[in-house]
């Protein structure tokens, strides 16, 4: 699939109706996840024919667009039901094959095979260091790589943790 193109399936993706500012929901955008994803896939091969986590999926659209790159399997994680529900319905809507899990991501205890992790995590303006704990735990679980977008307003607060 095309950059142009894979940012065009990805912005008719259906976003957050009321976010969750508790859990600095936000939606990711079709430029940036594209450019994200299809990176990753061209430059270094970590998305087709891979096991791919999106953690605190939201809307699902990273790991829409690891399904739509070729993913072997895509697993999408969330705390937030309502994130799972809309995820799961852009994924119907895409005939996409994702599986989704509800789990806080500092509790998940994986078990599982996992080649890459992709995510946009809260970015800790809510709850300081929470996008180090997603860090974390994406680099405990991933075997290959881990694709993360970050806000430099709290570097320094991540530099500390």
């Amino acid at each position: 699939m095309k950059l142009k193109q894979l940012e065009s399936v990805l912005g008719d993706l259906e976003q957050f109706s009321n976010p969750k500012v508790e859990l600095e929901q936000y939606p990711t955008g079709p430029h940036i996840a594209s450019r994200m994803l299809y990176t990753a896939e061209n430059s270094f091969g970590d998305v087709s024919n891979k096991v791919v986590a999106d953690f605190g999926c939201g809307c699902g659209t990273l790991g829409a667009a690891a399904a739509l790159l070729g993913a072997d399997q895509v697993i999408a994680i969330d705390i937030d039901s309502d994130s799972l529900e809309l995820a799961s319905e852009n994924a119907v809507d895409l005939e996409l094959d994702i599986d989704f899990v509800q789990c806080d991501i500092r509790n998940l205890e994986w078990r599982g095979h996992v080649d890459t992790v992709v995510m946009n995590p809260p970015f800790g303006t809510r709850k300081k260091g929470v996008d180090m704990d997603f860090l974390s735990m994406a680099l405990k679980v991933a075997s290959q790589a881990v694709y993360s977008l970050h806000k430099t307003s709290t570097r320094e607060v991540s530099r500390s943790v």
